[in-house]
């Protein structure tokens, strides 16, 4: 047994129920959301917006992110127990029951609304109803049934974007929406070398990835050029009204080329190698991108 299985025993009963649930909320994904939240939001307020009105937000958004996590989970206890990725959650491995996982889940998503509503603004707390309706009913119910889930899903992951723009109170303007793309189309790539690297067990859980319903890989990777291509010039309209910006113009266009590289090189070999290269180029354009946005306005 390793030192940190020891360590993991010797934990207390209370601990280890407190970190299911945390595992509960998938905290990588609710990181990268509250980020994004975070970023739209200054990039919204031109500059860093009021600390305690930032928190509110952030916390409000965390509960109904940690909802729709939990829900998701619970929608696909079945499939989780047939994926090794996924065979140890908190659910299919038993550790946490189904009533405890909705009752978690219920309690999350209506503190977080009313959270959203009473100390953000009603429309940033309609935005977030609708991520959660898009990731826990639409998304959700069509991994099983239709590749286009990843176009469902990828519209959620970008909510939250505009979620952290009207909690300022700005209007959605162009700026807005082009932040809502960036995030929208970065899902592909960064999805799609998921999909290939884990393409045996989406098929064996019955999951209709585009990786599954196409073996050969090549509409996946097609997918993955177009929407890598795509963000190369919306990338870049965030930074129009800084003119003076011309570095952060040159680094968008640098890693965002990069990541093309990444997926015209996937698209053409379509082996685990060049999926994980994508995979890695998809996790540092993001921070990488937005990092660039809040920079922008001060160049």
């Amino acid at each position: 047994m390793s030192t940190s299985s020891i360590t993991l025993v010797d934990r207390p009963a209370w601990w280890l129920r407190a970190l299911d649930y945390v595992e509960l909320t998938k905290p990588k994904i609710a990181t990268l959301v509250l980020v994004t939240v975070a970023v739209s939001a200054a990039v919204a307020d031109w500059g860093p917006p009021a600390p305690l009105l930032l928190l509110h937000t952030l916390l409000g958004t965390a509960l109904v992110a940690s909802s729709a996590s939990a829900f998701n989970q619970w929608l696909e206890r079945d499939t989780d127990t047939q994926m090794p990725r996924t065979a140890d959650r908190p659910l299919p491995a038993g550790r946490l029951s189904g009533t405890q996982v909705v009752t978690f889940g219920a309690a999350t998503i209506v503190a977080g609304l009313v959270y959203l509503t009473a100390m953000v603004n009603p429309v940033t707390a309609t935005l977030g109803l609708l991520t959660w309706v898009m990731y826990v009913c639409v998304y959700t119910p069509l991994k099983r049934r239709t590749s286009g889930n990843t176009a469902v899903g990828a519209v959620a992951g970008a909510l939250p974007a505009l979620m952290g723009w009207t909690s300022v109170g700005a209007p959605l303007d162009m700026r807005a929406w082009s932040l809502f793309l960036i995030v929208f189309l970065w899902q592909f790539p960064h999805f799609m070398a998921i999909a290939w690297l884990y393409r045996r067990q989406y098929a064996a859980a019955g999951l209709q990835m585009l990786s599954v319903v196409d073996p050969s890989g090549r509409r996946a990777g097609a997918q993955a050029v177009v929407a890598a291509l795509a963000l190369v010039p919306v990338s870049l309209v965030p930074l129009l009204p800084f003119p003076s910006a011309g570095l952060c113009f040159f680094w968008a266009l640098v890693i965002g080329v990069g990541q093309l590289a990444c997926a015209v090189t996937f698209c053409w070999q379509l082996n685990e190698t060049s999926a994980r290269r994508l995979l890695l180029a998809s996790l540092v354009y993001l921070p990488a991108m937005l990092g660039l946005l809040l920079v922008g306005p001060l160049a």
